[in-house]
């Protein structure tokens, strides 16, 4: 915008270019005062001169003020992206909050402030320990201590790059350096999806195992049982799930797991328990988990009521496949077991498991349904069916319903062709007594029929009645009573009339 003047008359000095004369112009020349118009119209008259000759000055330094706050911004959020990139965002906010006393921040917000800058060089100080070759050792004890109960530490420590060096140093010779390493990749991977999917992505699975394969024997029980937690805290990652199980991490847990006698605690029992769990929880592993003795050991442990319930969970995950099913069903007395199980009216988990196992198995193999027959199942499902929790309850029904429906086929098949000739016969014509008394026939029809029914009633009746007194025969044998009283008339007199009460026929 023109600059407007004061007064209207001047002298425009023109100099010449080589010499010192100069001319004189009045400015009230034509072009002159045209220009003196416009600018006094830009400007708004002359009453307003002053203001448009102070905004005319100041519209440059508005102009600069404004690209320079611009320029500040774009800075500023060029910045903040970088940072977010690098996962340094946090730090960010500590240096926007270190100018607290221009901004006005009170004496609390700038201790806060203090304190959070602290932190990260704290962290920071940790990571500069681990990625120097002088106290590595310590490093991980820091980071270790600082990840216990700290969620934003694993975070940022996982950013600053902790987790490298720590996989690194389980290469290590010092014990006290394999220790501290696992422990803290451990804390660092609690509670934290991405520090897990890290750690095993850094090589540490195999390294792991490297540590626990002694040349001498077993390993150190220290080691070991700092593998057992990490295998556990990792395998609760479903990517991680196929990776630990074919890592050969199954058959060392399986080791283990029989390895622990009377003297160990019940901790480490427990986290074994939970990272087999874990890893069969992927139909991937099962075959790695048939190929050892689990299954077999597990059945046989299953009267330890302290893991009972953490064994049935590890065994409803293998029968979820076929060849866990016929796994299971191989095993010696494991239907016995299993039916033993749904006795257990103490545990109401134990028998919710316990019949989903079998309820899993009835429903896909026949020979699976008639060994729970000969193991005495239908005295323990009609028990379940009036005393079990509302779940067991349902499953019990639905085994008891599948058994039946077989019973009925086998009845069906030993009377079916008897039923067809005669339903078939013509009944009218053939010998003369037929023809002569056409009802003959078909009264004999209905008597046979009935004949067939009464017979399939008694076949079911035989059977829920041969497993109540199985059941009895058990009851007795392990309350260490005489054999005769199991076998008196009195017992079987009372079987026979439970089983009229409770069946419907």
């Amino acid at each position: 915008m023109a600059k407007c003047l004061r007064n209207g008359v001047g002298m425009v000095v023109l100099d010449r270019h080589g010499g010192g004369n100069s001319r004189q112009w009045t400015t009230f020349s034509g072009a002159s005062f045209r220009r003196t118009i416009i600018d006094s119209m830009r400007c708004g008259g002359s009453r307003r001169r002053h203001d448009c000759v102070r905004d005319a000055k100041s519209l440059p330094e508005k102009l600069k003020q404004r690209n320079e706050n611009q320029k500040q911004r774009s800075e500023c959020g060029s910045a903040t992206k970088k940072k977010n990139v690098n996962g340094s965002e946090k730090l960010s906010d500590l240096l926007r909050l270190s100018e607290s006393p221009e901004n006005g921040f009170d004496g609390v917000a700038a201790e806060e402030v203090r304190r959070k800058v602290e932190a990260l060089e704290e962290l920071k100080r940790a990571v500069k320990c681990l990625q120097s070759d002088d106290d590595v050792l310590g490093g991980a004890i820091e980071v270790r201590r600082l990840t216990k109960e700290s969620s934003k530490a694993r975070t940022t420590l996982a950013l600053l790059g902790a987790i490298p060096p720590l996989v690194s140093l389980l290469d290590s010779e010092d014990l006290d350096s394999q220790i501290g390493s696992l422990y803290a990749l451990l804390n660092l991977g609690i509670g934290n999806d991405a520090n897990k999917a890290a750690i095993v992505k850094a090589g540490a699975v195999h390294k792991m195992l490297r540590l626990i394969q002694s040349p001498n024997g077993s390993p150190n029980p220290a080691v070991a049982e700092a593998v057992v937690a990490n295998f556990l805290g990792l395998s609760a990652l479903d990517s991680n799930k196929p990776i630990i199980g074919s890592s050969g991490a199954i058959p060392f847990l399986v080791k283990t797991l029989k390895d622990l006698d009377q003297t160990s605690s019940s901790q480490a029992k427990q986290d074994t328990l939970r990272a087999l769990y874990n890893l069969s929880i992927t139909p991937l592993n099962v075959p790695q988990i048939l190929e050892t003795d689990l299954v077999p050991f597990l059945l046989s442990t299953l009267g330890d009521m302290e893991v009972s319930e953490r064994i049935l969970s590890i065994l409803s995950n293998v029968v979820s496949t076929a060849e866990g099913r016929k796994g299971v069903s191989i095993v010696p007395d494991a239907f016995q077991i299993l039916v033993d199980a749904l006795n257990w009216t103490d545990s109401p988990g134990c028998q919710e498991k316990a019949s989903y196992i079998l309820m899993v198995m009835a429903h896909k193999s026949y020979g699976d349904r008639q060994a729970m027959i000969e193991a005495g199942i239908a005295s323990s499902l009609l028990e379940l069916t009036l005393l079990g929790s509302t779940l067991a309850q349902k499953r019990a029904s639905r085994i008891l319903e599948r058994l039946t429906v077989d019973k009925g086929k086998q009845v069906s098949e030993n009377f079916g062709g008897g039923i067809g000739t005669v339903v078939s016969a013509p009944i009218f014509g053939g010998s003369s007594s037929t023809s002569a008394y056409p009802n003959l026939q078909l009264n004999e029809c209905l008597e046979e029929e009935e004949g067939v029914m009464s017979d399939e009633r008694k076949a079911v009746k035989q059977l829920v009645q041969q497993s109540l007194q199985n059941n009895m025969m058990r009851i007795a044998k392990r309350a260490n009573l005489p054999q005769d009283f199991v076998l008196s008339d009195h017992l079987k007199s009372l079987t026979s009339s439970s089983t009229s009460k409770s069946l419907p026929f």
